[in-house]
């Protein structure tokens, strides 16, 4: 009880912290994770047209390197969670990002289709595992307050990889057979955030206090509270340093299996359900668009340039939600944004020439972008500190294991029902999150991360409950 008090304590000093450098700093080191991310995850869209001509892959050729990608972002999803929760968040990242700086090597030198397939998957995996980590810590380090206000820039400055990974596109893949090779090097870049999480990134108190090390905690917090101009509390008996007190006992050790126990199951399921259908209609539309747009008659020039522009607009999109996030329930916001970006995806879908695909397109990448920010901090805060690595990491790690099979499926569906099929079945799955999250998630927004949400067993009968 002592424990569980004093940890409370540090959490609710972070929360009463005002904005300050530290916070800032902390949002430009992490949105470097997610920058590389996004510049690994959509560099393929915008070099898979070039791949095709040059090593002459089939459209289903191009789905088997975009689907088996996805298992190298499944394993890093978890892992890294699971890392995350038992050995620190920031060891965790450091150890992440190296393997993906590495893996980016391999891409730039891959002489085959194989190869990349395997490069692109060490690289996936070391791309999500920091990314996993870093909505993480951003979410236990910020007030509560500004939780939602925070991850939203650092979205913002993350998602610049889109437009970098589009216009590196436009500008070197149709001139060099080698511009797709110098696209794939972007990701070298990523030892500069590196060195940026090294310097500024401490470890998460929230994490060291559940591990029983107070007094490391306690100090952490001192130091943010004089970057913000605050005098530090006079020391308590919990923070001093411990004589011999193990860190977690072997009961309190988490296991991957309760995340589908009581009272974790039902927030597991509704997050995972929110990423798939997020992340499997944010990504097919991302990576598949150029492709599509090209099979439509448009020449490879075209079709990048537009596919540049479209891209673009992501980071506007994050600032959009800036003042959105932490004003109404996250919940009902994410279900407004489906349902405007479905109907937005369904117009595109039966548009062709590039006036308005332009404007459509640079429609639904904004409000894709206006809706990452709702379900990265969502998916963070639902769970205690002792899971949320593992519990947002697998629900993210799950939704690539669909995106698998979701290539082959866009390609199905293309061949088999035409182009307008494809943006019909994106907008089905850009409305479920939002439903699935008003009928069966908590509501998050403003509410201390000490403060766990209702379990299964204390919600109301008005709320129904999952099989």
């Amino acid at each position: 009880m002592a424990a569980t008090t004093e940890a409370a304590a540090l959490g609710n000093r972070l929360d009463r912290l005002p904005l300050s450098s530290f916070h800032r700093r902390l949002v430009i080191a992490l949105a470097g994770m997610i920058l590389f991310e996004w510049v690994e995850t959509y560099s393929f869209a915008f070099v898979a047209p070039a791949l095709r001509d040059q090593w002459g892959l089939s459209l289903s050729a191009v789905a088997v390197v975009a689907g088996v990608s996805q298992l190298g972002a499944f394993a890093g999803g978890i892992l890294g969670g699971y890392l995350a929760d038992r050995i620190g968040r920031r060891r965790t990242m450091l150890a992440f990002v190296t393997v993906y700086c590495l893996a980016t090597v391999l891409c730039i030198l891959v002489q085959a289709p194989w190869q990349l397939i395997v490069a692109r998957c060490a690289a996936h995996f070391g791309a999500q595992g920091m990314a996993v980590v870093a909505i993480v810590v951003l979410t236990e380090f910020v007030p509560a307050s500004a939780r939602g206000r925070m991850q939203t820039y650092k979205v913002a400055v993350g998602s610049l990889g889109i437009p970098v990974a589009a216009w590196a596109g436009y500008f070197l893949v149709p001139h060099w057979t080698w511009g797709w090779r110098a696209v794939f090097g972007l990701g070298l870049f990523g030892v500069v955030f590196a060195w940026l999480i090294h310097r500024w990134v401490p470890e998460s108190p929230r994490w060291l206090a559940f591990h029983g090390d107070f007094h490391k905690a306690d100090q952490v917090v001192r130091a943010i509270e004089k970057q913000c101009g605050i005098h530090p509390p006079a020391p308590s008996p919990a923070s001093e340093p411990p004589k011999s007190t193990p860190a977690v006992s072997t009961a309190d050790r988490f296991r991957v299996t309760e995340l589908l126990a009581v009272p974790h199951r039902r927030r597991f399921l509704v997050v995972t359900v929110m990423w798939v259908t997020g992340l499997l209609a944010y990504s097919a539309y991302n990576t598949w668009t150029p492709t599509l747009l090209s099979e439509t008659g448009l020449d490879l020039d075209d079709t990048l340039l537009l596919s540049a522009v479209l891209a673009t607009a992501a980071p506007l999109g994050a600032l959009v939600a800036v003042p959105l996030i932490d004003r109404w329930d996250r919940r009902w916001t994410q279900l407004v944004l489906g349902t405007l970006t479905a109907g937005a995806l369904l117009i595109f879908g039966l548009v062709r020439n590039p006036a308005p695909v332009l404007v459509l397109g640079c429609t639904v990448s904004l409000l894709f972008q206006v809706a990452v920010p709702f379900l990265q901090v969502y998916s963070a805060e639902v769970f205690p500190t002792r899971l949320r690595g593992l519990g947002s990491g697998t629900a993210n790690a799950l939704s690539r294991i669909f995106n698998f099979a979701a290539p082959s499926l866009v390609a199905a569906l293309f061949t088999g029902l035409g182009y307008t099929a494809v943006f019909v079945f994106l907008a089905v799955l850009s409305c479920t999150g939002g439903l699935v999250a008003i009928a069966f998630g908590p509501r998050t927004t403003g509410v201390s991360l000490e403060t766990t949400p209702p379990t299964e067993n204390q919600r109301t009968a008005q709320e129904p409950a999952l099989p």
